[in-house]
């Protein structure tokens, strides 16, 4: 699956959901433009991933579990929203076997600075 035209109106996440599902990797960018990319992200058995060089939002589409940022740990569920700062450490850990999360970076590389 590759990035869907910059002038989307819409992106079903129960079909980008079947169509990930297909694909070798946990994630598909689903959309791009400018400083902003979106992607659908389901690990399977474990969240293996590493920092990212942009800041970015996790909003939690379905599942539940414990995210790790850092040293900090907080449970998450569904409708919940997350932030990781650029270049830290973190995963998703025991969570449910139909945890789904859209996954939005912004921003330049390296992060905001605030």
């Amino acid at each position: 699956m590759t990035a869907i035209p910059n002038d989307v109106l819409h992106i079903s996440e129960t079909e980008a959901s079947r169509l990930l599902s297909e694909l070798p990797l946990p994630f598909a960018e689903l959309f791009a433009r400018g400083d902003v990319s979106v992607e659908l992200f389901a690990p399977r058995g474990a969240d293996t991933q590493t920092p990212h060089t942009r800041d970015e939002l996790y909003i939690v589409s379905s599942g539940s579990g414990t995210f790790r940022r850092a040293d900090q740990v907080c449970p998450f569920t569904a409708g919940d929203l997350l932030f990781v700062p650029a270049h830290v450490e973190h995963r998703f850990e025991s969570f449910s076997a139909d945890f789904r999360t859209w996954v939005i970076f912004f921003g330049p590389e390296g992060g905001v600075r605030v």
